[in-house]
């Protein structure tokens, strides 16, 4: 695995999966440049499951990171003060962490090895509960804001293995570990099987 990119990361307690939404208030200086270059510019920042630490900036702390993230991209930006931004992303590429180390501004960089897409792999019938379960969720929720995993953008792909399974992945309480088993699998099929057994009938 080649390490051949580097990006900003903004490491999270919760972090986003592809095509994922991923809605923050952004008020850290550090972050606000970063935003704000990354809205302007078009190019993502890296979203990574904290391990250890803390997401606010804390003096002389260097963050423990979990081994893989994922890029977000600004989608919408608003400015509600100059010290406070609200944003919209959605999640790209996922990625392996490598080296880190602290970039301008105090913003976390790595070098990174991205993963491949998802290969477009067709629902089974044993696991089509599941995307059935996922449609019937988010036309319930569209538009009340109740479920922000479920504003997702159009089109839909309920028929996608692997899109069913990282929406599930993003929307239920699994513990850190089962979502870092989840996030690297190169397996759509494998990655929804795992989600099936983990949410049950």
């Amino acid at each position: 695995m080649q390490f051949n990119s580097t990006i900003p990361l903004f490491p999270l307690r919760q972090g986003i999966f592809p095509d994922g939404p991923l809605a923050l208030n952004i008020f850290e200086v550090r972050y606000l440049d970063l935003i704000k270059r990354s809205h302007r510019d078009k190019t993502p920042f890296g979203v990574t499951w904290l391990a250890e630490g803390s997401e606010l900036e804390v003096p002389g702390q260097m963050p423990r990171l979990l081994a893989y993230g994922c890029t977000a991209w600004v989608k919408h930006l608003e400015v509600v003060q100059p010290a406070l931004f609200r944003i919209d992303c959605q999640g790209g590429l996922r990625f392996k962490v490598g080296e880190l180390v602290r970039g301008p501004m105090g913003v976390w960089m790595a070098q990174v090895a991205y993963l491949d897409p998802d290969p477009v792999v067709p629902v089974p019938a044993q696991w089509q509960y599941l995307a059935d379960r996922l449609g019937g969720l988010i036309a319930e929720h569209d538009g009340t804001g109740v479920a922000p995993n479920l504003a997702l953008p159009r089109p839909l792909r309920l028929q996608d293995s692997g899109w069913v399974a990282n929406r599930w992945a993003e929307m239920l309480p699994f513990s850190t570990e089962k979502k870092m088993r989840l996030l690297p699998e190169m397996d759509p099929l494998e990655r929804l099987r795992l989600v099936a057994e983990w949410v049950g009938n």
